[in-house]
């Protein structure tokens, strides 16, 4: 295993050269085309068989808002911006031009829904921070945080917005869900590294972990983040003919990469574990989304956390940047196993939770009233 100090300064390193880059980038706009008279005509006929006029998915989006972020612009700690939603404006069109398919559009419209969300009772998500979401669990005396987000600056302003509105309490444990780096960049944003060490933080992840993130973001780190500039987009200018969105999000983060070692490893295939008073059953799904990944659920709080094997877009089986193919197959398994042992059949609709009939043994079958679930997973 890399000493924690060398891959400390590996991910440093990533950040800086993806900085650089952004900079870079802004010295030399490549100017973009017109859409071509074939695509035209393409994006036409989808406009013509898309249910465009279906705004439900607009209502759900917005379902447990307390704030949003807006365009706030969160600085990095070299002085750039590390996030910020301005120059999405161009998204308020109610039809898509001729450049974007009509289905994108309107999922870049859905996918600028940001701010502190409340799931239920306890259970907290901050969204359009990232490309990925920041989930809180209130524990008993403290808080869980799970997946701090890429870097530690949208980490640490997810934070402050949560707590604006919640008690300034402790972060007990941190849960990485996966070994994608936009899951515990952002960790030391969240936690320090005393803390850690001196057992006031627990930090859990599943088996395989460590391997993972240092052969991707380490031994690959360079050429997979100069090709995550290509796979993301996020030095594009953001229009119609540009950068539009990046599928889980809106984009990538452009701040301080870290990480913080786990403490403790799921490596059975089921584990159910208490912590801050809080059951969570772990469930890994290695292979598919991500080669060291589990999904968690919360009874307490009826929650299903499909971290990123169920989204609201066509995800990648081949990534751009170079990260290990996924396995179709196993990953259809997993969505079943979840359907089979928590749910009723019904599939994710909402973005960040969903609410179905939870399957009870002896149950389903007395059509008596049962009370709803929630499902988190990522981004739309």
């Amino acid at each position: 295993m890399m000493h924690p100090l060398r891959l400390k300064a590996a991910l440093s390193a990533v950040s800086l050269l993806t900085a650089s880059l952004a900079a870079l980038a802004q010295q030399s706009p490549i100017g973009p085309n017109e859409a071509t008279t074939s695509t035209q005509a393409a994006q036409k006929a989808q406009r013509a068989v898309l249910p465009l006029l279906d705004r439900q998915s607009y209502a759900d989006a917005q379902r447990g808002l307390v704030e949003a972020l807006g365009d706030e612009v969160i600085m990095a700690a070299n002085g750039r911006p590390a996030w910020s939603l301005k120059g999405y404006e161009f998204l308020k069109a109610d039809e898509a031009p001729d450049t974007v398919h009509p289905g994108l559009w309107r999922h870049a419209q859905l996918n600028m829904t940001n701010g502190l969300f409340k799931v239920t009772d306890r259970v907290w998500q901050l969204r359009g921070f990232d490309l990925s979401n920041m989930t809180i669990i209130e524990g008993d005396s403290g808080l869980i945080v799970i997946d701090p987000l890429l870097s530690t600056d949208v980490a640490a302003a997810a934070m402050k917005l949560y707590f604006k509105h919640r008690p300034q309490r402790p972060v007990k444990a941190v849960i990485y869900s996966h070994s994608h780096a936009d899951h515990f960049g952002g960790v030391r944003g969240v936690v320090t590294q005393e803390e850690v060490d001196a057992g006031k933080v627990s930090i859990w992840a599943p088996a395989g972990f460590v391997q993972e993130a240092i052969g991707e973001n380490v031994l690959a780190g360079n050429a997979m983040s100069r090709r995550a500039l290509y796979q993301f987009g996020p030095l594009l200018p953001r229009s119609a003919k540009g950068q539009v969105d990046a599928g889980l999000g809106k984009t990538i983060s452009l701040g301080g990469i870290t990480l913080i070692a786990p403490t403790r490893l799921i490596e059975k295939p089921v584990e159910k574990h208490r912590i801050d008073g809080v059951d969570i059953v772990f469930e890994l799904t290695p292979g598919a989304e991500a080669p060291a990944e589990f999904i968690m659920y919360y009874p307490q709080f009826r929650v299903l956390n499909m971290t990123e094997i169920a989204t609201q877009n066509f995800h990648n089986l081949l990534p751009m940047r170079g990260a290990l193919v996924r396995d179709p197959l196993s990953w259809s398994k997993y969505l079943d196993g979840a359907l089979q042992r928590y749910g009723s059949g019904h599939l994710p609709t909402l973005p960040g939770l969903l609410r179905w009939q939870p399957r009870h043994p002896g149950s389903l079958a007395t059509g008596r009233s049962r009370p709803k679930k929630h499902c988190l997973y990522g981004r739309r």
